[in-house]
């Protein structure tokens, strides 16, 4: 490897772990390799750590981002043999062992790419223009703003029709994403609209949650899945199954049934995909989804140097024909893993394959709603919502982070309030689509 790069890196005798991607992944990865005999280089377009089971919260004005964000720098702050560098990842060169970046090339003696998923919109490019995602912070504060900014749109008109429209949602997708966002729409509607917009009739504002599949909440058992329909049905949100959104032009969501919405908000979180990578998006390479094939060892098939974890990894056995789950949980066990198998090829010992150990799932749906499925148990309601708060609040990084959540959380629980509904940064649309008189669903 070159003592020199483009990225100023030390000159090193230590074998170079370069990771791509500072998510769950990545950060457990790191704090497993830190002071060890290793250089460990972390590149990611963005100089935080990203909570995002809680995007949602920032999206509907629960919480502000920096609650949810951490520097990456200061969560390896102590690591003499740890280096952050803000880039992004644009090919992989496995024959010379190295990455090109938007700031230059870096040499590798191993390459981790834990580069997450983006939204998968499957080839839907109306859907991909005009919908909203929420898998990053400006992606969510941009829908924040949107929402905000339809109801102070809707103020403007006398067009029932128009009106109704801009008040409007459509949640494409019913896994945890959905099911927590429409729980937290139905929220504000009954308790902060009618106070931030006295002079709109909100409670014609609709929240429909649309599921292609025949229930909400797949991945969980059936009784978490019935409970969890309860309890939104219970909030006002329209629960559609069965039914698969094919088009949305920024004003009406068509499906493949006679069903159509007119909507000026449409969330989409009916999938994900792991994130490209050049020089490793071969079909060879990948499976379905975008997904990088690795074997038990989270090592890329084909290549004895390169490696992959979280959800841009996919190790197919016969209990796993589609991989793991693309959640936190199999990222941070990867991550941990693939430390200590590294460190042992660094010492020409045999790596241990993975082994993941389900912890559960859980989704909350509102104020002392939600459902938990633990390998033993399976509990909803008011006891599986302290069980959700207590998890999420334990592995947010940073005390600072805990703190303002939960203080954010007791304040919001008693006051029955979002301080966060915040148009910080206008998001920018065309509302003439409005203006004509089509019946709203």
């Amino acid at each position: 490897m070159s003592d020199t790069d483009a990225l100023n890196l030390p000159k090193s005798s230590l074998p170079r772990i370069v990771i791509v991607g500072g998510g769950f992944g990545g950060v457990a990865l790191a704090k497993k390799l830190s002071k060890k005999e290793v250089q460990v280089v972390l590149l990611d377009k963005n100089n935080y750590h990203t909570f995002q089971p809680l995007l949602y919260q920032v999206s509907t004005g629960g919480l502000e981002p920096d609650s949810i964000a951490y520097p990456i720098r200061k969560i390896l702050q102590d690591y003499n043999n740890f280096f952050f560098r803000l880039a992004e990842v644009q090919n992989v060169e496995p024959q010379s062992k190295t990455v090109t970046t938007n700031i230059g090339k870096l040499g590798y003696d191993y390459l981790v790419i834990a580069a997450g998923s983006t939204t998968n919109f499957f080839g839907n490019t109306e859907i991909e223009a005009n919908g909203m995602a929420m898998k990053s912070i400006p992606q969510s504060l941009n829908l924040r703003s949107l929402i905000l900014e339809n109801f102070e749109q809707a103020l403007l008109t006398d067009d029932l029709h128009e009106r109704d429209a801009l008040m409007n949602f459509v949640i494409v997708g019913g896994g945890p994403t959905g099911v927590e966002l429409a729980g937290a729409l139905a929220e504000i509607k009954k308790g902060i609209l009618p106070k931030d917009y006295p002079d709109l009739d909100t409670r014609r504002a609709q929240i429909n949650l649309i599921q292609s599949g025949d229930q909400i909440l797949k991945g969980m058992s059936d009784n978490a899945s019935k409970k969890a329909e309860d309890f939104l049905e219970s909030l006002g949100v329209n629960i559609w199954k069965n039914t698969r959104v094919v088009s949305y032009d920024g004003k009406t969501a068509s499906t493949k049934t006679e069903l159509v919405f007119e909507a000026a908000t449409l969330v989409w979180a009916a999938g994900v995909k792991g994130v490209p990578i050049g020089g490793l998006d071969a079909e060879e390479f990948l499976v379905p989804g975008n997904r990088l094939k690795v074997n038990e060892f989270n090592q890329v098939l084909g290549q004895d140097a390169i490696f992959a974890i979280g959800d841009i990894a996919c190790i197919q056995t016969e209990d796993t024909p589609r991989g793991h789950p693309m959640m936190a949980q199999p990222a941070i066990q990867q991550g941990r893993n693939l430390g200590d198998n590294l460190l042992r090829l660094v010492r020409k010992e045999t790596m241990k394959p993975f082994v993941y150990k389900d912890k559960g799932t859980m989704a909350t749906v509102g104020r002392n709603k939600a459902v938990v499925d633990l390998k033993n148990y399976r509990f909803q309601g008011v006891f599986a919502w302290f069980v959700w708060m207590f998890v999420h609040l334990f592995f947010l990084i940073g005390f600072r982070n805990r703190v303002v959540v939960f203080v954010n959380w007791v304040y919001n629980y008693v006051r029955f309030d979002r301080e966060a509904r915040l148009i910080i940064r206008p998001y920018q649309r065309d509302y003439s689509l409005f203006k004509d008189n089509q019946k709203t669903l």
